[in-house]
Parts: structure tokens; C-alpha cells; sequence
């Protein structure tokens, strides 16, 4: 490949870089929004917008984490429910609420049959590793105990919050990414229920993906 691109580079006069270096801007607006605001405050603009993008906001404790979720659950119809082979349900004393009969946790193993279990549910959940306050949007990792169906295929999506996640916006959450060294092959950036308003500017939920979505912010964690 060094090769092919340097023949190239020959012919067009030039030489091949090896290295990139990023500019030093005069401006960084992008850092000084919501700049030193506190977790509550971040939480408080994360509140508004939930209510611009048709998105239900139940704050918890950890203590009441398990009824948070049953109470949410039940609000949406039940089972089935599809949750990610996520360490931190255990974490949050969430063993119980994985042993419920309806409730299918991915296994990696078994390949497509998660997809299908996705696609029969009702509820989808995941922690939230990273979420924006400014456009209540919540990044999650994927990876293999974790595949991205389960927040696309049910028809509700839920996420699960820890206050200590909520950043000011996109900005900090692509830091915060790349100081993790290692990124995944997939990314997902959730903003709510599905919506489009490609046709004629009219806003439809529930287009490509959940046609409602709730978050359940614990906050004390």
C-alpha cells in the first residue's frame, strides 16, 4: 500500500504524509456551551429537551431502581423484553428483574435467535454510556453481549441513566471516546422514539425503529 500510494504521490509532484497534524483552531465555541455546569444542571437540560423529543424522563435512586423499571415496564404493555448481557444490571441490583420469564438476555452464542428475540419484543433496554444533555441523546458502546437490535427492532426502548453519564454535548462525548483507546465497530447515537419529517415537513414517530422511549436517570449514581 505505501507503495501504491507513493507512486501516486510521484506522479502528482508530491509527498506521501505520514502523519497528520491536527490544527490549532483560534475559536473552540463548541467547549464553552453548558460549560462547568453541574451534574444537576446538566440533568435539568437534559429534562427540557426529553420533552421537545416526545421522550419520558423517570428519575430514580438506586434503591428504587427495580421498581423504576417494573413501574416503566408495565406502563408500556410488558414483555417480552430483550436487555444486553450487561455486567451493571447486577451492579445496580437488577438480578431479580433478568430472571423474569418474559425477559431474553443476548448471548452472544446464540447468534441470530438474539435478533429474533428482538424483533418479537416489546421492550428493548440498555444502560447508556455516555448521554448528551443537549440533544438527549444516549451512546451505547455495542459490542458483542450488546448488539444494536435491542435498542432498534422493539417497539419501546428504554435506557437506563446513571447521572455520572450525562455530558454537556457531542463534543464531550467524542473526547471521552477517544480517551478510551479502544473504540467499537458500532456506535449507536439514540435520540428518542424514531421520527422523520422528510415528507413535507411533517414529523411521524416511529418510522425506522421504537415508536416510544423512555429514560430512567438514577441520581445518586
Amino acid at each position: 500500500m505505501e507503495a501504491f500510494l507513493q507512486r501516486i504521490a510521484s506522479r502528482l509532484g508530491r509527498d506521501v504524509r505520514t502523519s497528520v497534524e491536527r490544527p490549532q483552531w483560534k475559536h473552540a465555541p463548541q467547549h464553552q456551551v453548558f460549560q462547568g455546569y453541574s451534574q444537576d444542571e446538566l440533568l435539568d437540560v437534559l429534562k427540557k429537551q426529553c420533552a421537545r423529543i416526545h421522550t419520558t424522563l423517570v428519575e430514580t435512586t438506586i434503591a428504587e431502581l427495580h421498581d423504576a423499571i417494573e413501574h416503566v415496564v408495565a406502563a408500556h404493555g410488558g414483555g417480552p423484553i430483550v436487555v444486553a448481557n450487561d455486567k451493571r444490571y447486577e451492579q445496580f441490583g437488577l438480578s431479580s428483574f433478568l430472571k423474569r420469564e418474559d425477559v431474553h438476555v443476548w448471548n452472544a452464542a446464540l447468534g441470530r435467535e438474539n435478533i429474533e428475540a428482538a424483533e418479537r419484543a416489546n421492550i428493548g433496554i440498555t444502560f447508556s454510556d455516555i448521554t448528551l444533555a443537549e440533544s438527549g441523546t444516549v451512546v451505547l458502546l455495542n459490542n458483542r453481549d450488546q448488539g444494536r437490535t435491542i435498542s432498534f427492532l422493539p417497539k419501546t426502548y428504554v435506557a437506563i441513566i446513571p447521572r455520572s453519564t450525562i455530558v454537556p454535548r457531542m463534543t464531550q462525548a467524542a473526547r471521552t471516546i477517544r480517551e478510551r483507546g479502544h473504540v467499537p465497530s458500532c456506535i449507536n447515537f439514540i435520540t428518542g422514539p424514531s421520527n422523520s419529517a422528510d415528507i413535507e415537513m411533517n414529523l411521524v414517530v416511529g418510522v425506522h425503529g421504537p415508536v416510544k422511549a423512555t429514560y430512567i436517570v438514577i441520581t445518586d449514581r
